[in-house]
């Protein structure tokens, strides 16, 4: 994974005059997930932005809230690249990978961001883009090349997570698919079903006709 520095701002107002006045001023409010989980009641100190969710009647999570400057994050968004980022809020640097954007639906800009707080044994799930390598078969034959899936869910440790998931397609034959059920890679877990198409080989109207000249 690559990495990315960004520093935030704890978010201590979180009402929705607070985030449009935040907006205006070229930031975005976003949250980081998966902190510490803590016994309930918690009675420590809590840091600027930091709030105890409820897991059940006995646990908490510490989750933050922050706000980062929109120009700040841009490469971290607008790429199919995923990143490992060094944020740092409250004088304390944090080792997480973004999770979830929310979009305003007509102008397109970007409203609010998940992080998730990562540690080096604790597996996570992310989608990681899917590159393919090779020449299928198929489409030597007259076939056309197709990526159903361009990205996969996969889980592991984040220090195990790659870039991009390489998928060779060279045997692919004319018409036929390649699932997740068929892919494997060492150290990950692929999530998606099983039977779910992540490339295949269609037949083109010339390859029809191809074959069928030589039936």
């Amino acid at each position: 994974m690559k990495k990315y520095v960004l520093a935030a701002e704890p978010r201590v107002e979180c009402g929705k005059k607070s985030v449009k006045a935040l907006r205006k001023e070229g930031k975005i409010p976003a949250v980081i997930n998966g902190g510490i989980i803590v016994e309930l009641p918690y009675t420590a100190e809590l840091k600027p932005g930091e709030k105890v969710v409820a897991i059940d009647d006995k646990r908490g999570l510490i989750t933050t809230d922050i706000t980062v400057k929109a120009e700040d994050v841009r490469k971290l968004i607008y790429t199919p690249d995923i990143f490992e980022v060094d944020l740092t809020v409250n004088g304390e640097e944090k080792k997480v990978v973004m999770k979830d954007l929310q979009f305003q639906p007509v102008k397109d800009d970007v409203l609010h961001i998940d992080f998730l707080e990562v540690y080096p044994e604790k597996p996570i799930v992310m989608e990681v883009p899917v590159k393919i390598e090779g020449h299928a078969e198929g489409v030597k034959a007259g076939g056309k090349l197709t990526l159903s899936m361009r990205k996969l869910k996969v889980k592991a440790p984040y220090t195990e997570i790659p870039e991009r998931l390489v998928v060779n397609v060279d045997s692919l034959g004319l018409g036929k698919s390649m699932a997740v059920g068929d892919l494997n890679f060492e150290g990950l877990e692929l999530m998606n079903a099983k039977n779910a198409v992540v490339c295949a080989v269609q037949l083109t109207r010339a390859a029809r006709g191809a074959m069928a000249k030589q039936q």
